[in-house]
């Protein structure tokens, strides 16, 4: 599909007008619908037979039992011409709509387009106790077609799916606390899975073919997070016309995005938020599928200094027709098959919500969602604040803490935001009075 030309709606789209007023069972029964969920699957979503008990126990230690985190769908996703419903799973207010509503903005030009890299991952070898760290990298480099072809034989069912080995790179650092050593890196094709495993087991099984060829001592063996060799990038542009809202014009609205990115491309105090901002939507993804966040977000702030200074891994702009346009590249190592993607029935149910049939789809999503999620808060910031639409739906929150139930959980939420004080006193306070005078 051409970039910039509009997607037809269609009633197995993403784009469901009136969304937010339906009960969540109605809400339910509607991605079921569009995505082909069997009963189980939506069961599982539910929470009915989702992760169980002997399932957890089995999956980390010492379990107690099962801890439950909201599971919603961001709608109006596009992502290189096809309409995606977007499971996220997140506790903070304004996520989810946030990312639906720039979505939204994004259709008329054709929504997101995203690509990646190939799904390669680095495993590292640290060598020690070297008398010639020169002389033992130069031997490595030479040995590197005999190692990969040792790293070759370890994963069969992934050498025949195309993965597997594909080069070494040896460093030589000099750590003032040990002196100079080797670090080995495995560049390791891992295809539709996140990785660590089969990088880690290769890493474990070139060790000892390395301590012979250097006459070192392989220490740590173990895969990076910084997966700067897989990653996803994402672009899009927000037509002029679709920018402006209230008292703030289309070029308002535009130039105060772009500034605001400015101050996080330059200042790394503004720059840890922002692209916190960023991770907001890309963890609440990650999280829906099973996959491991605390890599995603490890790799990601990693990958916004890695030129020495910590900076925005987003970049705002405007295009010849004055148009706003947003680009995103990120590490991101996420799997579809392996680990809780495959062992959590809630994790299985939303990668079919998503449609992916590869890690490399659901990486392409799951970037395109960073991006809308970090306009969404650029658009605020910029605008109205911060406060205005995270404090409206934070308010209910606080309404539940202090005590409502029922209808009188919207009713009191609207009170705390009519009257700008969204406090657990402040709604401790109404709910006495408002018992006083029943």
């Amino acid at each position: 599909m051409a970039e910039g030309k509009a997607v037809e709606e269609n009633n197995k789209g993403s784009r469901i007008p009136g969304f937010y007023k339906r009960s969540p069972g109605e809400r339910l029964a509607e991605i079921a619908l569009r995505a082909g969920l069997t009963a189980e699957e939506q069961s599982a979503i539910l929470g009915n037979n989702g992760l169980s008990l002997e399932g957890a126990d089995h999956m980390i230690e010492n379990v107690l039992g099962i801890y439950g985190l909201p599971l919603a769908v961001a709608l109006n996703f596009i992502v290189n011409g096809r309409d995606v419903l977007v499971p996220m799973v997140v506790e903070e207010p304004s996520i989810v709509a946030g990312a639906s509503f720039m979505a939204r903005l994004a259709r008329p030009s054709g929504g997101f387009f995203a690509h990646t890299t190939p799904p390669e991952m680095i495993g590292q070898i640290q060598v020690l106790d070297l008398p010639n760290p020169e002389i033992a990298r130069m031997r490595v480099l030479e040995a590197e077609e005999e190692l990969l072809a040792e790293a070759a034989t370890i994963d069969p069912v992934l050498q025949r799916l195309g993965g597997g080995p594909r080069a070494l790179e040896v460093r030589l650092i000099d750590a003032s606390a040990i002196g100079p050593f080797l670090v080995v890196h495995l560049i390791y094709d891992v295809r539709d899975a996140m990785g660590a495993n089969a990088v880690n087991t290769a890493c474990e099984r070139l060790a000892g073919k390395i301590e012979q060829i250097t006459g070192g001592r392989a220490h740590l063996r173990i895969l990076s997070n910084l997966a700067d060799r897989r990653l996803a990038r994402a672009h899009c542009t927000i037509r002029l016309d679709q920018l402006a809202f209230g008292e703030f014009s289309a070029e308002e609205v535009r130039d105060g995005i772009i500034e605001a990115w400015a101050f996080a491309a330059a200042d790394p105090y503004r720059a840890a938020t922002h692209n916190k901002g960023i991770l907001n939507g890309v963890d609440a993804v990650v999280v829906a599928t099973g996959n491991d966040w605390r890599a995603i977000e490890a790799g990601a702030h990693a990958y916004a200094a890695r030129h020495g200074r910590y900076t925005s891994l987003s970049s705002w702009g405007k295009d010849a027709q004055g148009n706003l346009t947003g680009t995103l590249e990120m590490p991101l190592a996420v799997g579809v098959v392996g680990g809780a993607t495959k062992v959590h029935p809630t994790a299985r149910a939303a990668l079919k919500i998503l449609g992916v049939q590869n890690a490399q789809e659901l990486a392409e999503v799951i970037v395109s969602v960073g991006l809308a999620q970090n306009l969404a808060a650029l658009r605020a910031l910029a605008t109205e604040g911060i406060q205005r639409g995270h404090m409206n739906l934070h308010a209910r929150q606080v309404a539940i803490a202090a005590g409502a139930q029922g209808e009188m959980i919207e009713r009191l939420a609207r009170q705390l935001v009519a009257d700008k004080t969204v406090r657990i006193d402040r709604a401790q306070e109404l709910l006495n009075e408002w018992k006083e005078l029943s």
